[in-house]
């Protein structure tokens, strides 16, 4: 997955990043949950430092700058399917999202320095194929790494793909394509099986 310097609107992209050194960067149940709320807080052409996070309400705030398609958030690195929207949207989204959460993160844990592993690495998806394949990565990424089974782990969008929560992501282009939540589950566990096989290849 090589460095992407510019996208293009109306096309999708996996989005990859990890802390530093491989360092763990969600160290809290509270961690996890702010940086889901910077996908939403974030996701406008306002200035980051006009924003009053203090003030801000969820339901309050349309997409702007992408559509979140799906999430996985993991001890040491983050995976996102994202739309771009407007002109640079992913690329200002990104930079204030990773800005945002480090300032938060080193405030809180009382250090200095960068989080992040430089720049966010991309990947763009160019068929409708690889969009339903990448979806079952991100969303069962969790699972593929053996940290927790994909319906069972809090910190990624799966459970707004099974029907089972509502949140950010604009999951119909990918779910309108299933007969049910379950004929998308039976997909994705399909698709994890050869995924993890490969993982274990590769080591």
């Amino acid at each position: 997955m090589g460095i992407r310097k510019s996208f293009a609107v109306s096309e999708y992209y996996h989005i990859f990043n990890r802390g530093v050194e491989k360092r763990i960067i969600f160290k809290q149940q509270r961690d996890y949950v702010r940086f889901i709320e910077y996908l939403r807080f974030f996701n406008t052409e306002e200035p980051s430092r006009s924003i009053d996070f203090r003030k801000y309400k969820c339901k309050d705030r349309p997409c702007r700058l992408v559509e979140v398609v799906a999430y996985c958030l993991n001890p040491n690195h983050f995976h996102l399917i994202l739309k771009e929207k407007e002109e640079n949207g992913i690329s200002t989204f990104l930079k204030k999202i990773c800005t945002g959460y480090a300032m938060y993160f080193n405030k809180k844990y009382e250090r200095s320095g960068i989080l992040f592993q430089g720049r966010f690495k991309s990947a763009h998806i160019g068929s409708n194929d690889l969009l339903l394949y990448e979806s079952a990565y991100v969303n069962c990424n969790s699972e593929i790494h053996g940290i927790k089974d994909a319906e069972n782990y809090k910190w990624c969008s799966f459970d707004e793909y099974l029907g089972k929560s509502k949140g950010i992501c604009q999951r119909n282009i990918i779910s309108g394509q299933f007969a049910s939540s379950q004929d998308y589950r039976k997909f994705c566990a399909e698709k994890v099986i050869g995924m993890k096989e490969r993982k274990e290849m590769k080591k």
